[in-house]
């Protein structure tokens, strides 16, 4: 592996906490609005191996936020897609590519083996699946949630069950539903997730543990919350 096309990394990261990140494995659940953009960082910074897991192909209404949706992948599974785009990205880069849905069924399956796994979905009684399941394998995950103007990240270590504290109930739906998802949000949120994955991989820089990062781009209001 050249360290060339990592050359703009350094500084931000030593030579050998580059080096270091292809051996690590990273889970992304659902490669949508966040996981699209949650996918290309991540081979960008030159992850190793990259699970992606989606049971959804692209339609016309993901061209307005999804980084892997074009006119030419419509109809495409966003997995196989997510794989496609980064063999074009990074062919160091190593993606399992997953067509379906994660369920507690195939959780476990999915799951484990990886350093950490990463939330981009937009299903809240998922987001409990993977909770539990990464705690079972002892494994970090970075939630991030999306709905119009506004924005959410939180990096969960196994045993803080800091879904619970988010989202009281588990069968609700996202408010993106009414809100919408425009193109910059998921852009924004993915970032934030991704330099959680980072910090944790290295091991260095303070993490958004047992605390939410609330976004509202409208006002212009970054909040952190203590959540215990």
């Amino acid at each position: 592996m050249t360290l060339q096309r990592y050359e703009r990394n350094m500084k931000t990261l030593s030579e050998e906490e580059n080096r270091q990140l292809k051996n690590h494995k990273v889970c992304v659940i659902g490669c949508g609005g966040l996981g699209g953009y949650i996918i290309e960082m991540l081979g960008r910074l030159g992850i190793g191996y990259i699970t992606a897991v989606d049971g959804d192909v692209f339609d016309e209404t993901n061209l307005n936020r999804q980084i892997l949706s074009n006119e030419e992948t419509l109809g495409k599974s966003k997995s196989q897609t997510a794989k496609s785009r980064m063999a074009l990205v990074n062919p160091h880069v190593h993606v399992n590519a997953i067509v379906g849905r994660l369920t507690k069924e195939n959780s476990e399956e999915i799951l484990q083996g990886h350093d950490v796994i990463i939330d981009a979905l937009d299903n809240i009684e998922t987001r409990f699946v993977l909770q539990e399941t990464a705690e079972k394998f002892g494994i970090p995950l970075v939630h991030g949630a999306i709905a119009g103007w506004y924005g959410q990240v939180t990096t969960i270590l196994p045993g803080d069950r800091t879904l619970d504290k988010i989202y009281t109930k588990k069968d609700i739906k996202g408010v993106e539903k009414e809100l919408g998802n425009p193109s910059f949000t998921p852009a924004l949120v993915a970032s934030i997730e991704v330099s959680e994955v980072l910090k944790l991989l290295i091991g260095r820089g303070e993490l958004l543990r047992k605390k939410i990062l609330f976004i509202n781009t409208f006002e212009l209001e970054y909040n952190t919350v203590e959540l215990g």
